[in-house]
């Protein structure tokens, strides 16, 4: 992307980030090459951020926001001002003078801005945020307040109001500003419309006096016949069938077996089961009985259809014979094919007097001038909210471009960076990198890749239900005394505190200075162990004994019964020392003791170099784990933490060593503190560790004058190895001519 601004670069996190510090920057954002941007989105939540300043910048309301977005932002905000360079300030409030008032939509701000300071009574030329909030949400509580959703309490004519809440009831509500329920202009329309269908659908039915043979009683009727028509089909069918052939009649009124399982169930309350039984008894040509012998479980629906649709169209009848069904449902065939066309279902309920009485009224037109007054207000809150949107901008759009153009508020340490959700203090160390999560086990598939190690804590609130889960970052110090279930203080934000239990860990290297310990401190943890282990061996083996040696003096001192007990045979002699072993122990302790020599020998050899030889065993047992550490350490990167909690991070973010130290601060006493090193609970010292050292010495001293020779020469030769002789220096060769080089006199034969 070709670019006209001269941009400055400074170095952090072992990348390159863009310095923004004038408005020009802000207003040629659109001209950096977003490959150079730290991140091109950041979620609009979990942030330490004013939620409501996301909200207006996250356009496209998908919780998110983008490179995009932030840039239209800048350039709205910038265009509005005079000078682009008071965004640079983050001041809270804003001087009228500094508008722009050359734009009709600078002008129309700037009187919106001054109505808002008249309404709250206010003789300044600075609005704030709490300025324009304030008269916002006097205007939203406005019965009118341009939304275009008008609620019903809204209306002061007795008509529009009634309409507005048969509205509501019937094609639901809109949510007003207010946050009262309310009708729009659509859903007056389709109220109207529905209820115009259903009047039409019911003008067919007045016009054909069939579908209505009962009038509005007809209704009744046709849903007393609906609730039986299957069981009474049912009940006819089996009569037939029963005439057909009488073998059948008693299969078709159920076996005795199930009236007997009928019989040991509770039905006071009515069964489920008896449902399930024909309406009355089957037999051949039998009527359907109304009032007597029929099912009890369908007795009151029989009722129903007696009263409601037999006697009004057949004429009272205590039994109805097959015939008389049928033409009971012919009776009622045209209303079935009339309703199975209902139209205006949704303002059914309300009846079709009163949907009638709404079209006929003026309801309508009274409710559509409403709505039309309040969208007139539209513009004039669309104006508190412009300015309410400068406002807020002004205070907060050079911060967030610090936490998402680049990372100076991290990276320089002075400001918490946004995503920075507080301080959690455990293990005597204050780390600062801590992030608010959602789903721990999710977030942790992707921060794994950081290389960090990472803390999940559960954060609760003393005497309150607020839960909060954080992730923290320790980037220096160990990890020894680090464990799921470990307890600490989270301060968030705002400076309130929470108990933080630790409830899962991602482990990596903290510190090259635990890697350099690590090999030691595992041969230590191995130790013990095996100690450990031989120390409840040799208790599990001692308590065994001694409850053998119990069971054997209760068996003498209980009185003899019965016959004595076989003699027990002879227990095979225990084998003697075996010469091979004790040589081949003999073999093995020369061998450790010619190889401790041979090591103590070549250390000594060295002479000058001995402190370079430790310096060597050092390096070979710390080495291996501090360069592993090392490359670790190199790896560590932000972009995995952040891009787990919904970021785009578009660089790689480094924690190193040195700003890791700055990121975690471990327990130090402050500069001038005395401190008595006099400590009256300390154990007492124990001779042994010495007499081990001295041992150690000892050993070591017997090793190097053996292999001198001294331990010979002080015993005359009883004992040790005999001193090496020095080697004395050879008498020079006499000249002869075969090594000066002269000719021997030749000799006559």
């Amino acid at each position: 992307m070709k670019t006209h601004h001269t941009w400055k670069f400074f170095r952090a996190g072992g990348f390159d980030q863009v310095r923004l510090e004038t408005g020009a920057d802000l207003m040629a954002l659109d001209q950096l090459d977003q490959k150079l941007w730290v991140a091109l989105a950041c979620p609009t939540t979990g942030l330490e951020f004013d939620s409501n300043t996301l909200a207006l910048i996250d356009t496209d309301k998908d919780g998110r926001i983008r490179a995009p977005e932030l840039i239209a932002a800048v350039k709205w905000a910038g265009g509005l001002l005079k000078n682009p360079d008071d965004l640079v300030k983050s001041s809270p409030s804003l001087a009228l003078s500094a508008i722009n008032d050359s734009t009709p939509e600078g002008q129309q701000l700037l009187a919106s801005a001054r109505q808002i300071l008249g309404t709250l009574g206010k003789a300044t030329d600075v609005i704030t945020v709490e300025d324009t909030t304030t008269v916002a949400e006097k205007f939203v509580e406005t019965l009118l307040n341009g939304d275009g959703i008008v609620p019903s309490d809204a209306a002061t004519d007795p008509e529009a109001k009634a309409a507005i809440a048969d509205m509501l009831q019937c094609v639901g509500a809109e949510t007003d500003r207010s946050g009262k329920p309310g009708v729009t202009q659509a859903k007056v329309d389709q109220f109207f419309t529905e209820a115009q269908a259903y009047s039409d659908w019911w003008k067919k039915a007045e016009a054909d006096k069939a579908i209505l043979p009962l009038g509005e009683a007809t209704v009744a009727a046709a849903t007393a016949v609906q609730a039986v028509k299957a069981k009474a089909n049912d009940y006819f069918m089996r009569c037939r069938l029963a005439a057909f052939d009488p073998r059948a009649v008693g299969a078709l009124n159920r076996e005795e077996k199930e009236y007997v399982a009928l019989g040991l169930k509770d039905l006071g309350n009515g069964a489920s089961d008896i449902a399930a039984f024909p309406l009355a008894r089957v037999e051949p040509g039998r009527p359907l009985p109304l009032k007597e012998a029929a099912n009890p479980a369908w007795a009151p629906a029989l009722q129903k259809l007696r009263g409601d649709a037999v006697t009004p169209l057949l004429g009272d009848r205590a039994a109805l014979t097959e015939a008389e069904w049928s033409a009971l449902q012919d009776r009622l065939a045209p209303f079935e094919t009339w309703s199975a066309g209902k139209a205006g279902a949704a303002v059914e309920k309300l009846g079709i007097k009163r949907v009638r009485e709404l079209l006929a009224g003026k309801a309508k037109e009274k409710v559509t001038a409403l709505i039309a007054a309040d969208k007139k207000l539209e513009p004039e809150f669309a104006a508190i909210a412009s300015v309410e949107r400068l406002v807020r901008y002004h205070r907060d759009l050079y911060r967030l471009c610090h936490n998402f153009v680049s990372f100076r508020d991290f990276y320089s340490r002075q400001e918490k960076a946004i995503f920075q959700a507080g301080t959690l203090f455990l293990d005597q160390r204050s780390c600062d990198l801590c992030l608010t999560v959602e789903d721990p086990g999710k977030h942790g598939i992707m921060a794994s890749l950081a290389g960090t190690y990472l803390a999940y804590c559960d954060c609760i609130r003393k005497g309150t239900s607020e839960k909060l889960q954080v992730v923290a970052a320790f980037t220096d110090g160990d990890s020894d005394n680090l464990m799921v279930g470990r307890n600490g203080l989270f301060y968030d934000r705002k400076g309130r505190d929470w108990d933080a239990t630790i409830t899962r860990i991602l482990d990596n290297p903290i510190s090259i200075r635990q890697a350099f310990w690590a090999p030691y401190k595992k041969v230590a943890r191995f130790i013990n162990e095996q100690v450990a282990k031989r120390a409840a061996s040799a208790d599990s083996q001692m308590a065994g004994k001694l409850a053998q040696a119990a069971v054997k003096v209760g068996q003498k001192m209980e009185p003899a019964q019965g016959p004595p007990p076989a003699p027990q045979p002879a227990a095979p002699p225990k084998p003697g020392v075996d010469p091979g072993m004790v040589a081949a122990l003999g073999v093995g302790a020369a061998g450790i003791g010619a190889m401790v020599g041979g090591i103590v020998s070549g250390f000594l050899n060295m002479k000058g170099l001995m402190p370079l030889g430790i310096l060597l065993i050092i390096l070979l047992i710390s080495g291996p784990s501090m360069i592993l550490a090392w490359l670790k350490l190199r790896k560590r990167n932000l972009g995995p933490i952040l891009d787990a909690n919904g970021w785009a991070v578009n660089a790689k973010a480094k924690i190193n060593v040195p700003f890791g130290r700055s990121l975690t601060q471990v327990a130090a006493l402050p500069p001038g503190a005395q401190r008595n090193l006099a400590d009256p609970y300390a154990e007492k010292p124990s001779p042994w560790p010495k007499l081990i050292v001295l041992a150690i010495i000892l050993v070591i001293a017997y090793l190097v004058l053996n292999r001198l020779g001294y331990l010979y020469e002080w015993t005359n030769g009883r004992f040790g190895i005999e001193h090496p002789a020095k080697a004395e220096k050879a008498a020079p060769a006499a000249a002869t001519p075969a090594n000066t080089g002269a000719k021997l006199p030749e000799t006559k034969q």
